[in-house]
């Protein structure tokens, strides 16, 4: 058979994002109970929170209290939230609330790289008025966004004068030179941050105008957002060996002695500079006459308690201690211990009895150990969790106690574990628990997946064996462009195993739909050819020597396995895993696998772990919106298929790139398309090949992940108690 004609194509010039379709607001027709106190919401907020696909399946939030600001004052400044010893109260006019379930909030969409800022206006709109239906009180963001933001969320709020969405705000550094130069105290590095602490403050007051730059937002900001500014988290998750090294080089730096922060004399040269910037920023707030509570980012590599079984040198190298940088009297907003912890990484998390041993919900829960350990070390201050969860994704990239892995769960799966782990930071005694993320995140990447794919577009494709894309509430999934359709790779009722193959596809896979035929086999292969020039060994269940990669189904007992030909498995750019741990398969093949631990020694004991593998290409049955992990099943006469280009072997298939290792580093070969064989019971069907045009532009569709509702309720939950 012949190329069949292409379907994806480039787009012509239009939004780079798919389309939040007007038809779907025009689903809003159910009769609502009210949302807010004593009030319905407006009716464009209502519509715009059901624009997102799924949301109209979530009941209304119930009627409570107001959560209105109803700042205070104290020494001539008025705070909103303040932090009290190991309390982080924001006040409300329903009373001050002790617990924030949170979200953060990314600054990109879909084919675009973060520093590109490219969420609309129109997306801010529709999603704060998400937010606020599904139970969410803070949107915490990690940089200064585009002036639409701000504006946005200040027309919600002021249109839902009762259930606010209150704002953390993030300033990151402008770039990472502090890495590369070893040294936070670089005039460089602290002027730029300097800088962009000013700017922030400027921003949430609605008094900013900046230049276009690359990498940052820019444009003229006129929306005050500081009567429901929460507070401010600066900084990013430091580098422990750069940290490390610039603390060497800087022993003497002076001790910040700042008029609203200061270091303790047990600060550490960051620490004493991370002070200094907080008091900087403290007195721009002042200058307006606000103080809320200033926090820093920290994580687990970088925290202050010592964990001699973790087996990784870097993840107990660098101590950062909250404790070590204090607020003074003459700010009121005070401080908080700000947290990315998950419950997944480090790996000392496995291995230390004390945190084994800890119980929670009747069994042994170590991540509820390490947060408890946690806020016992922070007597005098608030702690909070500011990034925890976990990813909706088919591949994954560490393991985890309780099965809370670094993915490989349903969206279903995921959603129970994050509602899960929001109560279990409100009952372990912490101030607040952010939710990563909103939204699906395509140009992420993961250290076990990194290697296998060209970093220059990873933008332009999502893939579902990249667990870092999948952590969002609200999936960005992968729609081609609105006009393409299927296309015929064969047609014919006398053709066995196969009368009809129709194939499209998007940004994340290859879809088939394989019409068999009469007399259906018991198991058959689906063989893909994406180099020609590479043949060998056939794969299970064919004597097709063409086909690069293999999907081989068990139809009678619903499994499946994928493989690909030894000379494109990705796993030795990982890491030399001893042929002993590799699945079975056949000689010259590989099953798709995926390093999830390389093997390690605990150092307190001496012990030997080997490494840990995912069997990522044991192919679920059943429909997506059952399993969102499963690749296959059954509708009648028709097999239904879908292929991650990652288990064809593409390294960017929006060039028609595949990744071919080469002593352990990548290189990228053309594929002139995808050229797809059914075997079955010795017969080896050659159907056609699917052919695309490269892209430049994508196109995703956003939807409430299914189960989302049980992190709704568990944020209910927790402000509620």
């Amino acid at each position: 058979m012949g190329d069949f004609p292409r379907h994806l194509v480039e787009a012509p010039p239009r939004p780079r994002f798919g389309r939040i379709k007007a038809v779907a607001i025009g689903l809003v027709t159910l009769t609502m109970c009210l949302f807010l106190a004593g009030a319905a919401p407006r009716p464009e907020i209502r519509s715009a929170a059901f624009a997102i696909p799924g949301m109209q399946a979530v009941g209304a939030p119930p009627a409570g209290p107001s959560w209105a600001p109803a700042p205070r004052r104290s020494g001539g400044l008025s705070s909103v939230a303040v932090a009290r010893g190991q309390t982080l109260a924001l006040r409300t006019e329903g009373g001050d609330v002790t617990f924030l379930p949170g979200i953060n909030l990314g600054s990109t969409t879909p084919g675009h790289l973060p520093g590109e800022l490219a969420i609309s206006p129109e997306q801010y709109r529709v999603w704060f008025a998400a937010m606020g239906w599904l139970g969410i009180r803070v949107v915490r963001i990690y940089t200064i966004h585009p002036p639409a933001f701000y504006t946005e969320l200040a027309r919600y709020n002021r249109a839902n004068p009762d259930r606010p969405l209150y704002l953390m705000q993030g300033v990151y550094f402008p770039d990472e030179s502090y890495i590369e130069k070893q040294d936070l105290y670089d005039p460089a590095v602290t002027r730029a941050f300097k800088d962009e602490l000013r700017d922030a403050s400027a921003a949430v007051r609605g008094r900013l105008a900046r230049e276009p730059r690359a990498g940052r937002s820019s444009g003229t900001w006129i929306a005050d957002v500081t009567p429901w500014l929460a507070g401010w988290i600066i900084g990013v998750e430091l580098d422990p060996y750069a940290s490390d090294r610039s603390d060497r080089r800087n022993r003497d730096a002076p001790a910040t002695r700042g008029r609203y922060f200061r270091s303790t004399p047990d600060a550490s040269p960051t620490e004493r500079w991370l002070a200094a910037r907080m008091d900087e920023l403290a007195g721009y707030e002042v200058a307006q006459g606000l103080s809320q509570p200033i926090a820093f980012v920290n994580w687990p590599t970088t925290d202050p308690l010592r964990h001699p079984e973790e087996p990784l040198e870097q993840e107990d190298l660098f101590q950062l201690d909250a404790n070590h940088v204090l607020p003074t009297a003459a700010w009121p907003g005070g401080t908080f211990a700000s947290y990315h912890a998950y419950p997944y990484y480090p790996d000392f998390q496995r291995h230390e009895p004390a945190l084994q041993a800890y119980r929670y919900g009747g069994r042994a829960d170590p991540y509820a150990g390490y947060l408890a350990a946690l806020r016992r070390h922070h007597r005098a201050m608030p702690t909070v969790v500011t990034e925890f969860g976990v990813p909706s994704s088919l591949g994954s990239a560490h393991n985890s106690p309780l099965g809370r892995s670094q993915g490989d769960h349903s969206e279903r799966e995921a959603m129970r574990i994050d509602a899960e782990l929001l109560r279990l930071i409100k009952d372990q005694g912490l101030a607040g628990g952010f939710l990563f993320s909103w939204a699906d995140e395509w140009f992420k990447f993961t250290w076990n997946t990194i290697a296998h794919q060209d970093g220059e577009r990873r933008q332009l494709w999502h893939d579902p064996l990249t667990n870092e894309q999948h952590f969002g509430l609200i999936a960005m999934d992968a729609a081609g462009p609105p006009d393409a359709g299927p296309a015929y790779l064969v047609d014919d009722e006398s053709a066995w195993p196969a009368r009809r193959v129709t194939a499209q596809v998007d940004e994340s896979y290859v879809h088939l739909r394989v019409r068999l035929g009469a007399a259906p086999p018991g198991a058959l292969t689906l063989g893909f050819d994406v180099l020609p020039g590479l043949t060998g060994r056939p794969a299970p269940g064919t004597g097709n020597q063409e086909a690069d990669a293999a999907f081989v189904l068990d139809l009678v007992a619903r499994g499946g396995q994928a493989y690909l030909r030894q000379e494109l498995d990705p796993m030795p750019l990982d890491y030399a895993v001893p042929a002993g741990l590799r699945g079975p398969a056949p000689d010259g093949w590989r099953r798709f696998e995926l390093v999830v631990n390389r093997d390690l020694r605990i150092p307190s004991t001496g012990e030997r772990l080997p490494a840990e593998l995912q069997n990522a290409g044991s192919l679920r049955y059943g429909r997506p919106a059952d399993d969102s992990r499963a690749l296959w099943y059954r509708d009648g006469d028709d097999l239904v298929v879908r292929v991650p280009w990652a288990m064809l072997g593409f390294a960017d298939p929006s060039k028609h790139m595949v990744g071919v290792p080469v002593a352990r580093k990548l290189t990228l070969q053309a594929a002139p398309g995808v050229a797809v064989s059914v075997s079955a019971s010795g017969t080896d069907q050659a159907v056609g090949r699917v052919t695309w045009t490269n892209w430049n532009r994508v196109y995703a569709t956003e939807r409430l992940k299914d189960g989302a509702e049980r992190f709704r309720d568990a944020a209910l939950a927790v402000t509620a108690s």
